[in-house]
This record gives C-alpha cells, sequence and structure tokens, in this order.
C-alpha cells in the first residue's frame, strides 16, 4: 500500500488532500509545519511527500533540501507562488514535480500515480559508465563532469540534463521531452523552466568566447549536435 506523507499548515487543505487520498486506498500521515513534517520524512519510509513551500517552523524549500540530503523519497511541492523562478527554484533544491494553488485533485492523483509508475520502471540510461563529447567527460556512477580535466560543479538536474543531451548527440530535443526525461513532468509543467536550465548549464560547460555544446533549434527546442 502506498504511503503518502502531506507538509502542509492550511490544515482545510491538508484534510482535503487526506481524504481524497485515502479514498484512492493510500496510506496518510500529515504534518502542520516544516519541522515535523522534516523529522517524519526523515525518520520513516515513504513512497511520496506532498510538500508546502510556505511552512511555519522550517520552509518548505528547506525541508526539501534536507530530505533530499538525506534519501531520494518522491517529492510533489505545493505553493500558492507559481512563477518560474519559484518553480525553478523548486525543482533545483530537490523536488521532483511542482504544484500551483489550487489545482484539482484529479491532476494531484495522477501525477502521484506517473511518479510512482516511473520509479517503478525506471531503469539506468545504459550500461556504459562515462560518457564523453568533445572536451567533456560524465561519469555516470561518481555523477561528476570534466572538461579537459577540469571538474565542472552542476546540481542535480544540471547533470541530469547534461546527461540526456549526451545519450542523444545530434537528436533534435524538444522541450516537452527534456521536461519528461529529467524532471519526468510531462505536460505539466512550463517548458520555458528548461530554458532556464539550459541557460545555466550553457554558463557551466561552454568555454569563454567559444561555441555553445549546446545548440538552440528554433521554434523546436535543443541540440547537442557533433
Amino acid at each position: 500500500m502506498c504511503k503518502v506523507l502531506i507538509i502542509e499548515d492550511e490544515k482545510n487543505l491538508a484534510r482535503f488532500i487526506e481524504l481524497e487520498l485515502q479514498y484512492e486506498g493510500f496510506t496518510i500521515a500529515t504534518a502542520y509545519d516544516g519541522r515535523a513534517g522534516l523529522d517524519l520524512a526523515i525518520n520513516e519510509e515513504w513512497d511520496v511527500i506532498l510538500l508546502d513551500l510556505m511552512l511555519p517552523g522550517l520552509s518548505g524549500m528547506e525541508v526539501c533540501r534536507r530530505i533530499r540530503a538525506a534519501k531520494d523519497t518522491p517529492i510533489i511541492m505545493l505553493t500558492a507562488r507559481d512563477s518560474v523562478m519559484d518553480k525553478v527554484s523548486g525543482l533545483d533544491s530537490g523536488a521532483d514535480d511542482y504544484m500551483s494553488k489550487p489545482f484539482a485533485i484529479e491532476e494531484l492523483l495522477a501525477r502521484i500515480r506517473a511518479l510512482l509508475r516511473r520509479l517503478e520502471g525506471k531503469k539506468s540510461v545504459s550500461n556504459t559508465k562515462n560518457l564523453t563529447f568533445q572536451e567533456l567527460e560524465v561519469d555516470l556512477d561518481a555523477r561528476t563532469v570534466h572538461r579537459d580535466k577540469e571538474l565542472i560543479e552542476l546540481t542535480k538536474r544540471e547533470f541530469d540534463l547534461l546527461v540526456v543531451f549526451m545519450t542523444n548527440v545530434n537528436r533534435v530535443l524538444t522541450r516537452e521531452l527534456l521536461l519528461e526525461k529529467v524532471w519526468e513532468l510531462g505536460t505539466y509543467a512550463e517548458t520555458n523552466v528548461v530554458d532556464v536550465y539550459v541557460r545555466y548549464l550553457r554558463n557551466k560547460i561552454d568555454k569563454p568566447d567559444g561555441e555553445s555544446y549546446i545548440q538552440t533549434v528554433r521554434g523546436t527546442g535543443y541540440v547537442m549536435r557533433k
């Protein structure tokens, strides 16, 4: 039976989600502040965590970072803040998905089911331990990136994005496909989140005054092309 932890300080909303998920057969626990939620998240095992961004005691962003430092439990962030940069910050802190309030409970249920399906069927990108493209070298096991032997520090999301490009050289990747492969959000998220992360990645991996490793295909998406 799927266990879901709800960390939400709006008690009416938390109760509504709790009842809906229980009706669907989920086992539910609820915390109403950041510190209590973090304690439950770290000390017990959950299939999915629903995490509010604005929490008393400890912010949802900080709770997310601390959970992610300790374990890989899937996290869906719930918040009334819906700007692109808020979404980017939430995803970059370790969230697997991001939903803006108000939301339809049917969509939340669909995202939970999709996340659980992906986790059940998730496989390694390939049996290859290392990827190379021009001067770039990626160690999949160590999750490190080097350019001309120099270490490049990437966030988890930037690393995952680079791996997708390097395993699809010469293939044009749409923003929607990148959302699905890297964030596993499909059509749920705004595609300009991809643009923000491509810019972050380019700033780190490209040589000064050199041509970008990742090229823009106007009106379509991006490609890493030999």
